[in-house]
């Protein structure tokens, strides 16, 4: 009888998952397993060096968690300086502005989480959680497909700066890696033999976190020795929003995501009741409308997150029941703990620590995300992720998310809604044709759309205004790239990958 149900990135994340749950992992164990492998085998995607977000509700538990280990904002004890930034504009994305370099560098968490999160709920010592991330680094990896999408549009402007960044991405013919091609990074089978035997703190108190800070100093970065030894992950309750006959549970404020997929799966009720219908869709749009427009005006830029988040939930009639680049990686096991985890380097700054393999964020300089006043030193930058699980009165369990930024919340509401109220499979879910209302400077909302979906070319909201309706292919990348695992109330275990990216969905 299978052990876990698992949705991941990758091939290479995949058997590393069911490599620890046959040694007795279970959901919490494979999913940190996968996610860590994904920071190495996903260079430009996410690092080591980044951030994430742990919704988990352990079996027998009343209610679930979110271990918060995202960046924060640095500068502790730094005194006033020159901050070292790169300005890199990219047609990724349809077209994107960031800064990049050191001064763009937050405060890492995700290895933090992930440590807490094996040893206060996995089964396995974190050094076996962590082998199969070491050995990948050691043995190299091929290029995924996500990551040799995405390098491209950035590895000369981004990634090439850095001598020992620009010498990863290289051939030894000197040509640029492709998709496909074994990739070693110097050093890092290095760093993580460090990481596995004395836990995640040596990045925050130990050699690794010299090396960092060093560099920082030399370099032109806010981040200081006092950001990293100050750095504690912070076991959250969960947000709560009903769905049908499920209870879901996901990532609560300062985050953003959570809050914006609680409001729009209220506001879109019990929509659909079998396939998307042209109104469901009309209703769908205004729905997104509405919520994006207040994330962008208010939570976006809201001093106090937490309750501009509340005022935008009971604004659309949200009760809490009583009981936001990026990566995701969603594990059940057959006792019915669930498990999701997504993480995020930002674009990726370009630099790498010397001698460690790091490479590292620069999730300060993703500018849609940081258009608020500056935050004070040690607070949590704003997200999209919105990593979620949930549960129904029957003993089935699901853990679900997605990458994809903006796209995050948008693409989870609309596998979600008819999982909970059509009765589709997960599978079935994904695999529907999908929108995003999508905000563009100086063009303002239009309506993002896969070709088979019920659209005209304009779209009029309930207040009169009209959306432009821009066409993709069928399962566009664009449109995140959900992985969910489920355990039926049978006692089965299912998963399912988006065919949007080269996800991976099976069972061990």
């Amino acid at each position: 009888m299978p052990r876990v149900a698992i949705a991941v990135p990758s091939r290479v994340s995949a058997t590393a998952a069911l490599r620890v749950a046959e040694m007795g992992g279970g959901a919490v164990d494979t999913a940190v397993a996968a996610m860590l492998v994904a920071m190495v085998t996903e260079p430009g995607i996410v690092s080591l060096a980044g951030g994430a977000y742990v919704t988990l509700w352990p079996v027998g538990d009343a209610d679930a968690v979110v271990v918060d280990s995202y960046v924060a904002m640095p500068g502790l004890g730094r005194p006033p300086g020159k901050v070292e930034t790169r300005q890199i504009r990219t047609a990724y994305g349809g077209g994107l502005a960031m800064a990049a370099g050191h001064g763009s560098v937050a405060v890492p968490g995700a290895l933090a989480g992930l440590d807490l999160a094996v040893s206060r709920w996995g089964r396995l010592p974190w050094r076996e959680v962590v082998a199969p991330a070491y050995e990948a680094a050691r043995d190299g990896f091929p290029l995924g497909s996500a990551a040799g999408y995405y390098l491209p549009f950035v590895r000369d402007s981004l990634f090439a700066w850095d001598a020992e960044t620009r010498a990863a991405l290289r051939r030894p013919d000197g040509a640029w890696v492709q998709p496909g091609d074994r990739m070693v990074v110097p050093h890092l089978a290095g760093t993580l033999a460090l990481v596995a035997e004395r836990g995640a703190r040596e990045l925050y108190a130990g050699e690794l976190s010299e090396r960092l800070v060093m560099d920082m100093t030399d370099r032109g970065g806010l981040l200081t020795a006092r950001d990293l030894a100050e750095y504690r992950p912070v076991v959250r309750r969960a947000l709560g929003v009903p769905a049908g006959a499920w209870a879901l549970r996901t990532n609560p404020p300062p985050a953003i995501g959570g809050a914006a997929l609680a409001a729009m799966l209220t506001l879109l009720g019990e929509r659909p009741a079998a396939s998307w219908t042209p109104e469901d869709v009309l209703r769908l749009v205004a729905v997104q409308h509405r919520v994006l427009d207040v994330r962008r005006e208010i939570l976006d830029v809201a001093d106090d997150r937490e309750r501009a988040a509340l005022e935008l939930l009971r604004g659309v009639g949200w009760q809490q029941p009583a009981s936001p680049s990026t990566v995701h990686v969603s594990a059940v096991d057959a006792d019915g703990t669930a498990c999701a985890i997504t993480a995020s380097s930002g674009y990726g700054s370009g630099a790498t620590v010397p001698g460690t393999g790091l490479w590292l964020n620069n999730c300060l300089g993703e500018l849609e995300l940081n258009r608020g006043a500056a935050l004070p030193p040690g607070v949590r930058l704003r997200s999209n992720m919105a990593p979620t699980v949930g549960r129904t009165v029957d003993g089935a369990a699901l853990a679900i998310g997605s990458p994809g930024a903006d796209r995050i919340t948008t693409a989870l509401l609309q596998v979600l809604a008819p999982f909970a109220h059509a009765g589709t499979s997960l599978q079935e879910a994904v695999d529907r044709p999908r929108l995003h209302v999508h905000y563009v400077d100086d063009a303002g909302w239009r309506v993002e759309a896969e070709e088979d979906l019920p659209l005209a070319d304009e779209v009029a909201l309930p207040d009169g205004r009209v959306l432009a309706v821009i066409r993709h292919h069928r399962h566009s990348m664009l449109f995140g790239g959900v992985g969910a695992a489920l355990r039926t109330s049978a006692g089965t275990l299912a998963a399912a990958a988006d065919p949007r990216r080269a996800g991976i969905a099976t069972t061990d």
